[in-house]
This record gives C-alpha cells, sequence and structure tokens, in this order.
C-alpha cells in the first residue's frame, strides 16, 4: 500500500490543477506498452485507493492489441479481472495532447493483495526484494536511442530540419548542429520530464539520419528506473506528435543504418552505501566478475526479453555495434557486457544487449537477476576480450526470433528469476506474433521471386 502522504500530495495536485480534466489509468503490459481507461479527474481517488479493476490477460495481449489464442491468464483465471494497485508514482501530468491530462500508472494484484507475479513491474519488484534480502541496493541508469521521422511523409524518411526547410539525409554521430536545430524539441522533452520526474541528463546526435540518444541519471531504485524509461519514451513520442514527427523506439528502422539500443549501467551499494564492485583498482572486485558471469550464463536464454520483435533481430547482426556473442571486457564497445572506465569510484558494469523496443521493466529484471545469481553462485565470467569479438571464438545470441522464443522457453536461469504466470505469457505472446509475421508476404521477396522461380 502506499503511504497516506503521496496518496494527499496526489489528491491535492488534482485539486491544484482544474484545468486536467480527465486521467488516464494504465498498466504496462509484456511488450512495455501502457494499456488502460481514461476517467473524469474527479474519479481519480478510486484508482488511489486500488478502486480499478482490469482484466489480467490485458498483460499478455500481443502488440497488435489482440488476444491470445490460448492465453493462460485467461484459462487459468476464467479471464476475471485483477486489482490494480497504484504505483506510487506521483501524478504524471501530459500536456502534449489537444487537452491538458494526467497519467497514474497502476500495477495489477490480486483480491487479498498479493502482487500478480505476471505483471513485468511485480517482477522486477521481486528482483529488487531479492537485492534488499541481502543489504544492497542497484543503482541503474538507462540509455535510449530512437530516431525521428517526418509525419507528413507517407515513407519512412527523416525529418525536415526546423532551422533551414531541408530533409535530414546524412548521418550525423555527436553533430552539434543537428542538436541546435532540434533545440525546441528536445527542450520541450526535457520540460516534461522534469514536470513528470524523469531524471534527464546528457543527449547526443546518434550515427543514424535523425537519430538521437537522451540518457536518463542514475537512481538507487530499480523500479524508478523502470517507471521513468516507460514513461521516457511516451514523453518524446508525444513531444515528437507535437512538432509533427514520429518517433520511433524500433531497434531497426532502417537496414542500412545504426539500430537503436537500451543500454543499462548499473552499480551495486551495501548497506554503508560503498559500492561492492569498488576495489580501488581498474580491475572491480570478485563480486563484479562473478555478476558479470550471471550475466553471461543467462544472456542467450534472455535475448527473447533484450531483442523480443521480429525486428530486434535486424540489429543484432555482427559488425553493427549491436553486441552478437556472449562476452565481456573492459572499455571495449564490440562486447555485450563492457565495463566502463573512468574514477573506480565509479566502477560498474554496462549491459548492452537490449534493444529500445525492448520492455524496461523485464530488461532490468533479467540484467539485475543474472547478476545476483551469479554473485550467489559465484560465476566465472572467464577472461574478458581486449579486441573484436569476431576474433575469438564464442557462444553465440539466439540469430532468430523463434531461437530465441525456445531459448527463454527453456532457460533454466529464466525459470529461477520469473513466475509461470510471466513466462508462459511471454512466450503464448511471442509464438502468436511470430506466426502472425510467417503468414505475411512483404513487397520485397514478391519483387523478388514472382516472376524468376
Amino acid at each position: 500500500m502506499q503511504s497516506e502522504e503521496s496518496r494527499n500530495a496526489a489528491i491535492a495536485w488534482l485539486e491544484n490543477n482544474p484545468q486536467v480534466e480527465s486521467v488516464r489509468v494504465a498498466i504496462c503490459d509484456l511488450n512495455g506498452v501502457m494499456r488502460g481507461k481514461r476517467i473524469a479527474a474527479d474519479q481519480a481517488r478510486k484508482a488511489l485507493d486500488g478502486g480499478m479493476r482490469m482484466a489480467y490477460s490485458l498483460i499478455g495481449m500481443d502488440i497488435w492489441g489482440e488476444d491470445i489464442e490460448g492465453n493462460p491468464l485467461v484459462y487459468s483465471t476464467g479471464d476475471s479481472d485483477a486489482v490494480c494497485h497504484w504505483t506510487g508514482r506521483p501524478i504524471v501530468p501530459v500536456d502534449w495532447t489537444p487537452l491538458p491530462t494526467a497519467l497514474i500508472p497502476l500495477t495489477l494484484a490480486y483480491d487479498d493483495g498479493r502482487p500478480f507475479p505476471g505483471d513485468p513491474r511485480q517482477a522486477l519488484a521481486e528482483i529488487q526484494r531479492r537485492y534488499a534480502a541481502r543489504g544492497l541496493t542497484p543503482v541503474v541508469a538507462t540509455e535510449l536511442e530512437f530516431y525521428l521521422f517526418d509525419a507528413a511523409s507517407n515513407e519512412p524518411v527523416g525529418p525536415v530540419s526546423p532551422v533551414n526547410g531541408r530533409r535530414l539525409n546524412a548521418d550525423g554521430a555527436l553533430s552539434i548542429d543537428e542538436l541546435d536545430a532540434f533545440e525546441t524539441f528536445i527542450s520541450e522533452v526535457y520540460a516534461a520530464c522534469r514536470a513528470q520526474n524523469i531524471p534527464v541528463d546528457t543527449t547526443i546526435a546518434e550515427n543514424g539520419v535523425g537519430q538521437f540518444e537522451i540518457n536518463l541519471n542514475h537512481v538507487a531504485d530499480a523500479l524508478k528506473a523502470a517507471d521513468d524509461a516507460i514513461l521516457f519514451k511516451r514523453v518524446v513520442r508525444g513531444i515528437a506528435r507535437k512538432h509533427g514527427f514520429i518517433a520511433s523506439f524500433m531497434a531497426k528502422p532502417y537496414g542500412d543504418r545504426a539500430g537503436s539500443g537500451l543500454h543499462v549501467h548499473f552499480s551495486l551499494l551495501d548497506g554503508d552505501g560503498n559500492n561492492v564492485f569498488d576495489d580501488g583498482t581498474e580491475k572491480g572486485t570478485d563480486i563484479m566478475r562473478h555478476a558479470v558471469g550471471g550475466l553471461l550464463r543467462g544472456m542467450a536464454q534472455s535475448t527473447l526479453i533484450f531483442a523480443p520483435h521480429f525486428n530486434s533481430y535486424r540489429r543484432l547482426r555482427p559488425k553493427s555495434y549491436a553486441p552478437t556473442a556472449v562476452a565481456w571486457g573492459y572499455e571495449n564497445r564490440m562486447v555485450a557486457i563492457r565495463i566502463p572506465g573512468g574514477s573506480h569510484k565509479a566502477r560498474r558494469i554496462e549491459h548492452r544487449v537490449a534493444g529500445a523496443d525492448a520492455n524496461p521493466y523485464l530488461v532490468l529484471a533479467s540484467v539485475l537477476g543474472s547478476a545476483l545469481i551469479g554473485m550467489e553462485e559465484a560465476c566465472d565470467p572467464g577472461q574478458p576480450i581486449a579486441m573484436d569479438v569476431d576474433s575469438h571464438d564464442l557462444p553465440r545470441l539466439p540469430s532468430d526470433w523463434l531461437a530465441a522464443i525456445a531459448a527463454f522457453e527453456q532457460g533454466k536461469l529464466m525459470q529461477a528469476l520469473f513466475a509461470p504466470e510471466l513466462r508462459d505469457a511471454f512466450v503464448a505472446c511471442k509464438q502468436q506474433e511470430a506466426d502472425t509475421f510467417a503468414r505475411k508476404v512483404g513487397s520485397f521477396e514478391l519483387e523478388t521471386y514472382m516472376e524468376m522461380v
């Protein structure tokens, strides 16, 4: 249950913002899509007090919002409703819609108050509880990449520069001119993030046409870090629409340009606030290396979480700055698990596998959960890789969607991290999506084969 102080602050916000006549109440599904309802603002107390209900099966809908055939969340519950508990996040103002509104984030629970383990947010909460039981606190930051497209075009093309009216058609890695051109958009993203208590940090123009990366500052609360990432994506898409752009977090919207990733940085604090990865040297502690060992052990099994969609596997290709091998190293951006340089006091792990299309709750649950198992079992990560991974004979990530589904379904470590309610629903969802794609014949396929074979 949330504190009375938090509840009173939420009610006070609504009373002090009478221009907000409606609010959204929503949960996050397994694909990272927020699903919910629009209610009158004067009904918001009902949502804050656990009076809202939504079907358990809402968690497991496919990417098109279709019910999953044979959905275990339907047949195991009679498609009954769950209780919706407020997450405790302060009211989230939304001002890019035609009329101002707000969001109240919810999470699913049983009628007796127990968290519903099929909810991805609850899955991460359980991992966080495991850390707390060991006196450890993860400190987490995320980096999210995205593309801007011209909303007025029927084709996926780069945006028109607000400064000179010309369409972007070349890569602009670290271009200050590109940041200047899109300053109004970026500034409005920052303002919306401040209003939503999202700790935005650095922005850069990335390698692709109209591609940007915005980093979120580290927080000593993994749940908040995931909440921030989910809300950040909504902010970027909303502000982009306001400016005539489409913002996309697809992993690989252009086949011949850079993909978009969700990189996770984390360290661990003990009860005295000490970084348990820091031994005063560049090497880091045995605890850190064991955490890396756990991440490597679980990587192939959890690829479906890091690359959950058909398009995700276009990003995971050799020589693309996206990891394809199960490897780690110091200051090496070619590997999946990187130990960044810098001050030993900030010793941390960077996980580089996930695409920007992944669900942040599941990504952090898998990353932190695998690291925890690695520490508990003293997993040996092997030798760090100091050069191109292709020069080594290394285990590889699943290279296609079906292989990743099978690896997740059979993975013992995934079974140790996620409840059956979540695993079964996720597999059923991904299998249905894969079956749907398998029935679609694209234009390039027809152009290639129709008259040639």
